[in-house]
């Protein structure tokens, strides 16, 4: 299996840490793009490096790089998720702009009817935003708000973080084995 993991300037940098690890656990390839708004909150976020982030993917690209192999509907994944994903490149992705790597490789994975998962992490919603998710949901995208559930009794941050990252996981339909679901002991 192979996803694209686009990392944008919106707060929530933690979800895609453990996205990242989650996918390298599985054994699944990650083609890592990292925004340079992603850069700059990364390093208010606890400090850490874009190098940090690149360890834990299989392959990286510049996200200034229109000609990687991920911004092609004949290099084959089986999706993308962005996460977090920024306003502003959630719009890009409504309006099928893709002036970086990332808001391409959005739109080269809805051309190609490929899985989409855009994690925003952002409250409140102002009425553009929701029109915006409203016209990704349209074109294909899985709209999700990084909002943990409470039901399986986390007890620390870490509970929280793979309560979303399973979520996310499971729209591709892997499995992480690292929250307990409803109805389960």
């Amino acid at each position: 299996m192979r996803i694209v993991v686009g990392v944008t300037g919106g707060s929530g940098i933690p979800y895609a840490v453990d996205i990242l690890g989650a996918l390298r656990t599985l054994g699944v390839e990650s083609h890592l793009v990292v925004t340079a708004g992603a850069a700059r909150v990364l390093s208010s976020e606890g400090g850490g490096k874009v190098a940090d982030l690149e360890a834990l993917a299989s392959v990286t690209h510049s996200d200034r790089d229109l000609g990687a192999s991920v911004a092609s509907g004949s290099y084959r994944t089986d999706g993308m998720i962005v996460v977090p994903c920024s306003a502003t490149t959630l719009a890009k992705i409504a309006l099928g702009l893709g002036d970086n790597l990332v808001s391409r490789a959005a739109h080269v994975t809805l051309k190609e009817r490929r899985r989409l998962v855009l994690v925003i992490r952002e409250d409140p919603l102002p009425r553009a935003m929701l029109e915006n998710m409203l016209r990704a949901f349209d074109a294909g995208a899985t709209i999700m708000t990084a909002s943990p559930g409470f039901y399986h009794a986390p007890t620390s941050v870490q509970d929280m973080l793979s309560f979303v990252t399973t979520r996310a996981l499971d729209q591709f339909g892997l499995e992480t084995g690292r929250m307990k679901r409803w109805g389960e002991s």
